[in-house]
Order: structure tokens, then sequence, then C-alpha cells
């Protein structure tokens, strides 16, 4: 019993398949909770798909990824002179300040590194100003490439494919090598890619994440109990609103249940949403992400670690313990108990 992803393997598997055969240079990123799937997986299917390199994010990420995939391993936080030496000679370094270029450039066996170039998110990167003296340092690193992280596609004023033409630009008259790119569409990639010539799309989100109907959430009954309008519940003892039921399920804070990322509310329906969300959450009604009988049911109170109770009303009969409901989860913040693979889920209810 717990928080389980069902997973179409096979209809998951038709869209990797799909996206690395129309998206020459894919390097899948593998990262923080691998995007629900857990590193380790991701980086069995990268070693399926036969991808040259593998993205991660931080060193400590790398051994894990390194189990699995036996490719270069490209490690997007970018370098410092505090981290620890790592003796895989596979790893690539991302380089994002001029000092820590030079100090990479006097080590006795040339390191490879992706250089990163100063792009409008203004995270990290080293400016156009200063491509100079990248130059002067080259010859001591082996360099594979120039990466650029650019803004969300839906992000508004975002500037695009002429950005990172620009950049890459800049980059090649520099050095000849492959320009790393993300968040952009396939479309405005092969456009890049037709006048920059050799590049490399990291993929996350879209990849992994991207055929939503070979997969599903459920959490478990674990408990239910029968409550009279007024009774005292919860550990913080709320009044329940309505004769009705308490149903305790799996998923909690630890599941990543009730945890989301700050979103901008692009459109006034969004933001209206918002508002109507906080109003809810005033009134101690806030809706939760299991669905019974066809909606989603209120939290009773804040997800507790790792189940949560919800609130049923009297003309709803309650789900038998041990059932299964879904569970709508961000995935890129889940902890899940188990992936369950299954051979066709497209019959299975919601």
């Amino acid at each position: 019993m717990g928080v389980v992803l069902h997973l179409d393997q096979d209809r998951w598997r038709d869209h990797l398949d799909q996206v690395a055969q129309t998206t020459p240079g894919l390097t899948p990123v593998a990262k923080g909770n691998g995007y629900g799937f857990g590193v380790a997986r991701l980086a069995s299917e990268a070693t399926r798909l036969g991808v040259e390199t593998l993205a991660v994010g931080t060193l400590a990420e790398a051994p894990l990824a390194r189990a699995h995939f036996t490719g270069r391993i490209l490690i997007l936080q970018p370098w410092r002179p505090d981290d620890p030496p790592s003796h895989d000679p596979g790893l690539i370094r991302t380089v994002s300040r001029l000092e820590d270029l030079a100090r990479l450039a006097d080590q006795p066996i040339a390191p490879q590194v992706v250089v990163e170039l100063m792009t409008s998110i203004a995270r990290h990167g080293i400016g156009r100003a200063d491509l100079d003296q990248v130059a002067d340092e080259l010859e001591g690193v082996e360099l594979v490439g120039w990466a650029l992280h650019l803004p969300l596609p839906a992000a508004r004023h975002r500037p695009g494919p002429a950005e990172a033409l620009e950049l890459g630009r800049a980059g090649l008259a520099v050095g000849a090598a492959p320009v790393w790119l993300s968040h952009l569409s396939q479309t405005e990639y092969d456009q890049v890619r037709a006048e920059l010539g050799d590049c490399r799309l990291r993929l996350g989100t879209r990849l992994w994440l991207g055929a939503p109907d070979s997969r599903r959430v459920t959490a478990s009954v674990i408990d239910r109990h029968p409550v009279r309008r007024g009774q005292r519940v919860g550990y913080w003892q709320h009044k329940a609103p309505a004769d009705g039921h308490i149903v305790v399920l799996a998923g909690g804070t630890s599941h990543g249940v009730g945890l989301s990322a700050p979103s901008t509310a692009a459109t006034w329906r969004r933001r209206g949403q918002a508002v109507a969300e906080g109003l809810l959450a005033a009134l101690g009604r806030s809706r939760s992400p299991f669905t019974i009988a066809g909606a989603k049911r209120p939290f009773v109170e804040p997800p507790h670690m790792q189940v949560s109770l919800v609130f049923l009303p009297a003309e709803v009969p309650p789900p038998a313990i041990g059932d299964e409901v879904p569970l709508d989860l961000r995935l890129t913040t889940a902890t899940l108990d188990e992936i369950r693979l299954t051979e066709d889920d497209s019959t299975a209810s919601a």
C-alpha cells in the first residue's frame, strides 16, 4: 500500500524512441529525483537509446548515473575550486567563470569542459565581453561545447532562437565546438541547428514526461472513519464541515503531496484560480490532489509526512481500505513508493 506510479513501459518507450529519432544530438537530463522515475532508471533508458552523453545536475548524482550509463556524463552545475576531485575520465564539467576556467587549465591532465555563456536567464555564465579572455585559456582544457541555458518557451518576452543564434555564433568565433542548448521547441532547435551546425539539445521534462497517457499515479486507502458535523478531527482539531467520512490516504509531504513550485500566473484565468485556491485555503477547505468518486476532495488539514486526510460527504460512499484512488502528483517533486509496470493501462479507471 502506498503511492504508486503505474507505467505502460512500451507506450513510454515508444515516445522516448520517437524523440530520439527526431532529435539529432539528443542529450537526456537525469537529475534530482529523476523526474519521478529515479536517476538509475533514466540512465538505463539513456543507454537503451544509445545516446552519447547523459546530463546530471550535480557531481553527487554522477556515480548513480555511471552505474547504469557508460557514455560521457555532463555535470550541469558549474565547477567550483572546492569541488571534490573525480577520477571518472568520462565526466564533462561546466565552467561559468573565467577564474574557474583558468584553474582547470592549469591541471596536469586537460579536463573536458563545456563553457557556459550568460543568457537572459542571468543565472550562470561568462559574458560576451569576456570571450576574448576565454580564448586565452582554451589550450589547457578539452573544449567539448558552448552551453546556453535559455528561458522557458512559455515565458513572456522570451528572446527565442534569436538569442541562441547570437550567443552560439559568439562562442563559435572563439572556438569550434558543439553548441549545447535547452528549452527550445523541436522547430526552434532544427532552425538553430541548421544555422550553427553541430548542436546538442538537453531534454528533461519533454523527454521523460512527454507521454502522459503512458502513466497514472494512485494512492492507497489506508483507513476510513465516519464523522459527525462539528466533530473535532486531525492534528489541528478542525471541525468536520458535515456528516461524512474521513478517508486516510497514502501520500504526504515526503511524497510531494501538497508541494508545488512557484509559478507565474500568465493569464487572467490562472490568476482567478490562484485567488480561489487562496480563499479555500483561508477557509480551511483546500482542495486535495486525490480523486474519489470523480471529484477532488478537500483536505481535512495540511498533509502529514506520509499520509493525508480528506473529507468525503455522507452522500458519497467511501472507498474500501486497500482501494487505490487517482492522485494528481507533480512528478518532478515526487517520491514514489513503487513503479508498477503495466502492459496496457489504456482501460484503467480514472
